[in-house]
């Protein structure tokens, strides 16, 4: 009771405060007598008279401007009290805006005696014409404004008929009244009673802590799964580690009773400890006869590498670029667009590619999480396609990086968006080139995935990879290999059966395509589909056999061991018995998500600079520099530093772009001696679709078959797999 008392007085005050807001003047008369009998104070909020005070002063401030013709002060004090949300999303106010602008462009022309002054006068006219060429443009449509784009180059706009009424007695207060009006309401809406502020931020609070816990509980749960996998992979080798120990233990014992230690033994010895990707190379390349070789070698390959110190790129005004890129000109749009691609492309790999991906995630670049129906990610429907394609790069640029797809995955947003733009656009074969490459990317993305699947994007490639000819390499390779990725899952497979004719046909077609680039990703999605017994049906019934068989005379070595496979697929009896349908319900495996940034994206640039007009990293830093908030981050894992050897048969693929940029090709095939829980093929740079334990009876784990299991995660994907009994599976060709 007595804690009620102290705050009795502060609390009727804001009852009050927010009563007279909402005009219950009655009510208020009301609540305000029955205070006074009882003899409970009503204190006035402190908040509300300052506001009030402060707002009555800067609407004073401004209609004192408009008055006195005073255009900077009154346009400063606009921008700075005027919220920019109600300037660019208010009809009325972009409107009250426009009559402002000519009031005071005109202002010297209407109050001065004789003649104005030429020099202020130009300088007005100017401001008005800059005016109309940036913010004004957005009114240049409407009936209403259009004459009035004439102005600035009317030599004497008072006798003009078009500009009559501007010159009128009564136009001016008219509109000052017009002005009155708007400030007295915007003031009004910002005055917010205390009483409402308190509930609206409680429950905003509320709602944004459980949108962070959320988004904490999914991190924290992504991280587990990474470290559990770290943590197997250490395990592992701390298991081999200690094998060698003992086996080095028994030769130091050997040794004493007087029997010799071989250079080959400690060659094998040696080799278990290395990685991998130099085990091959070692074997052949040092030796191990000369003393301290081998220790040298261990050492030097645990010594970090020096990484060549990159200075970081300055950080920019993301504020003010994402105005421009929303109201600016369309050339101006172009230039930014192309400019904050360049510092995606052209920027070194590691820390500083990594902070400026992560500024421009920080910032809602492409306005991803904003609703607002004026966003940048809406330049994908521009009127001008030279913004279109721009934006269609930058979207490319943002999907080859893995961070930049997990950005563009938060909502299907960004996704059906690209799906509409691909479908729709006809005229230029860049911006579909490289909305089919973001969407390529994204299909490493389970979720999304799933949701081009059901957007029947299957039904879309398969029809226009019916005529391959008319085709670029890039929009080729990258269809092909999109379809395989959805084909490895099971609800794409199913897709598929719906028009299994047209499908292997399609395949059957591109088989003997004279890019050979895309052999792997045919092959892919024809092994893949031919797990659906009603594919197999019709396959057999159009001779798929004879077909595959024709190239097998034709083909190298690697490509007819994969037809081979096929062809057993295809001659398989297996039932599915619903197993396949459970590999939708798997999560997501990024763990090998890599980053790969492609020389196409800034290929057949269509806009250069003019003589004096800015662009790339000039015009960033020029005109929307911002705070320097650079700070380094920790190096994502990815490809960066790791060598392949040249020897190896067969290499990891990445995207196709991927595969240009001298990246090794991940093949889709591999198995698993073990038998263990399988993964079937890997999507091309993509998540693995897994497979279910019922795929890999154990009668089947020598067979070779490269597709009915998965390899250990350090093992390399390959095709065919050779492996001796009891040791983990090795790539090699006989």
């Amino acid at each position: 009771m007595e804690d009620i008392l102290v705050h009795e007085s502060e609390l009727l005050g804001l009852v009050k405060e927010y009563l007279d807001f909402a005009e219950f003047e009655d009510t208020l008369k009301t609540f305000s007598k029955e205070c006074k009998i009882k003899g409970k104070p009503l204190s006035k909020t402190a908040g509300g008279s300052l506001r009030d005070s402060k707002s009555l002063i800067i609407q004073r401030d401004l209609i004192a401007a408009f008055d006195s013709g005073d255009q900077k002060v009154f346009f400063d004090l606009w921008e700075e009290h005027i919220p920019s949300s109600i300037r660019a999303g208010d009809s009325l106010a972009q409107k009250l805006e426009f009559y402002l602008h000519i009031h005071f462009a005109i202002y010297l022309l209407k109050h001065s005696m004789g003649r104005p002054d030429k020099e202020e006068l130009d300088e007005r006219i100017s401001y008005f014409k800059t005016y109309l060429e940036t913010k004004g443009a957005a009114l240049s449509q409407t009936t209403e404004f259009l004459p009035f784009y004439a102005l600035p180059f009317v030599p004497n706009p008072m006798v003009h008929p078009s500009f009559k009424e501007l010159f009128q007695d009564s136009w001016t207060p008219e509109l000052k009244l017009k002005l009155e009006k708007f400030l007295a309401l915007i003031f009004k809406a910002s005055n917010t009673p205390k009483l409402l502020t308190l509930y609206k931020e409680n429950g905003q609070s509320n709602k944004e802590m459980l949108q962070q816990l959320h988004q904490q509980l999914v991190e924290a749960e992504r991280r587990s799964m990474t470290y559990l996998k770290r943590y197997n992979k250490i395990q592992a080798d701390y298991h081999n580690l200690i094998g060698v120990t003992a086996e080095l233990v028994d030769s130091l014992e050997a040794t004493v009773s007087g029997k010799m230690i071989t250079p080959e033994y400690l060659q094998s010895v040696c080799v278990r400890l290395f990685s991998n990707q130099m085990r091959q190379s070692l074997a052949h390349s040092v030796d191990f006869t000369r003393p301290g070789t081998a220790s040298t070698m261990l050492r030097a390959s645990l010594a970090p590498a020096k990484l060549k110190d990159v200075p970081l790129l300055p950080s920019l005004d993301y504020e003010k670029l994402k105005k421009d890129l929303t109201l600016g000109s369309d050339r101006l749009k172009a230039f930014l667009l192309q400019a904050l691609r360049w510092r995606l492309t052209t920027s070194h790999p590691g820390e500083q590619r990594e902070t400026v991906l992560q500024a421009y995630i920080s910032n809602d670049l492409l306005d991803c999480h904003s609703h607002s129906q004026r966003g940048v990610l809406q330049l994908l429907h521009s009127r001008s396609e030279v913004v279109r394609q721009y934006m269609a790069r930058l979207i490319n640029a943002f999907a080859s990086l893995a961070e930049g797809r997990l950005y563009l995955a938060q909502s299907t947003k960004v996704l059906r968006m690209l799906e509409e733009r691909l479908k729709e656009e006809d005229k230029d074969i860049i911006t579909r080139e490289n909305v089919l490459g973001a969407l390529q990317k994204f299909s490493l993305r389970r979720p999304l995935q799933t949701a081009m699947i059901r957007d029947g994007l299957i039904f879309w490639l398969i029809d226009i990879l019916k005529d391959p000819d008319c085709l670029s390499d890039y929009t080729l390779e990258y269809s092909v290999a999109l379809l395989m990725n959805l084909c490895l899952r099971s609800a794409g497979k199913n897709m598929c059966a719906k028009v299994a004719g047209l499908v292997l046909k399609v395949l059957s077609d591109l088989l003997g395509h004279e890019n050979h680039e895309i052999q792997p990703y045919v092959n892919g999605a024809l092994y893949s589909i031919l797990s659906i017994p009603s594919i197999r049906e019709e396959a057999r019934a159009m001779g798929m056999e004879d077909i595959l068989r024709c190239f097998i005379k034709e083909g190298n070595a690697e490509m007819i061991r994969q037809i081979e496979f096929i062809i057993k697929q295809l001659n398989s009896e297996e039932l599915l018995d619903g197993v396949l349908e459970s590999d939708d319900d798997e999560d997501e495996d990024d763990e090998e998500d890599h980053d790969t940034m492609e020389a196409d994206l800034d290929k057949d640039e269509l806009i250069q600079p003019q003589l004096g007009e800015l662009s790339g990293e000039k015009l960033l830093t020029t005109e929307y520099l911002g705070i320097m908030t650079n700070t380094g981050r920790t190096r994502r894992k990815g490809l960066t530093g790791v060598q392949w050897s040249g020897d190896e048969p067969l290499r990891r693929p990445v995207t196709p772009g991927g595969h240009r940029n001298g990246y090794p090709v991940r093949a889709i095939w591999g198995a698993h001696a073990g038998g263990a829980r399988g993964r079937g093929a890997q999507p091309e740079m993509g998540p693995r679709p897994h497979w279910k334990p019922a795929l890999l009876p154990q009668r089947r784990q020598n067979t070779g078959n490269p597709f009915s299991s998965h390899m250990p995660e350090q093992q390399v994907w390959c095709f065919p797999p050779l492996f001796r009994s009891g040791e983990n599976m090795v790539c090699s060709h006989q």
